[in-house]
């Protein structure tokens, strides 16, 4: 049984991976739209951002 530090080490990756993935979903759902406004680049870009950034802090704590 996983330590409660474990779990939650593991839905933050979780979690953060599919922030990424929405993120993809978004950007490649503009581009086939065709662009539009940007407002998909801007919130596709922020979606893999937040969850590039969550995986990255994580690594550099202490325990990750």
């Amino acid at each position: 049984m996983p330590t409660p530090r474990q779990a939650h080490r593991t839905a933050t990756r979780i979690l953060s991976l599919t922030l990424i993935g929405i993120g993809i979903a978004i950007l490649v759902r503009t581009v086939a739209a065709g662009g539009g406004g940007g407002l998909g680049f801007l919130l596709g870009a922020m979606f893999v951002a937040l969850g590039g950034g969550r995986l990255y802090l994580q690594s550099r704590s202490p325990d990750g």
